[in-house]
């Protein structure tokens, strides 16, 4: 018979830690998009894997309410859009079936990490004009 392991603390790995940093620093009546917060974990193009780490995380500091799809769209929260909703309404903002009312002026993207990712041209990927060498 095999014997059971309780499992052990659970250490976040290092984009993981960023990501919940980020989403902490999410002042109460702004949001961030998936994106945003991935561009502020130093991932700019990880926004799937920002939702997974707002999926998993159980964390009441972290304010995972805050983080809204592309467009000011809800997103998921759990399966329970109706209370993201209502958390949101009571930081003040106006959501509108599944919407953000004024998205824009209520974005967080103050103080946005700088990309630390550099584009395909500059490390030698295939970005545009990579056959013929011209751009």
């Amino acid at each position: 018979m095999a014997k059971s392991r309780e499992p052990g603390p659970v250490f976040p790995r290092p984009f993981s830690a960023a990501v919940l940093s980020a989403v902490r620093r999410i002042p109460a009546g702004r949001v961030a998009t998936y994106g945003d917060v991935a561009a502020r974990a130093g991932r700019p193009r990880a926004s799937r894997a920002v939702g997974n780490i707002m999926r998993e995380c159980r964390d009441s500091s972290v304010p995972c309410h805050r983080v809204v799809g592309a467009g000011g769209a809800l997103g998921g929260y759990g399966g329970n859009l109706e209370l993201k909703r209502s958390l949101l309404r009571a930081e003040g903002l106006i959501v509108i079936g599944q919407r953000i009312r004024s998205f824009a002026a209520v974005r967080w993207q103050s103080g946005a990490a700088p990309s630390q990712t550099r584009d395909r041209h500059e490390r030698g990927g295939r970005g545009p004009g990579w056959r013929t060498g011209r751009m």
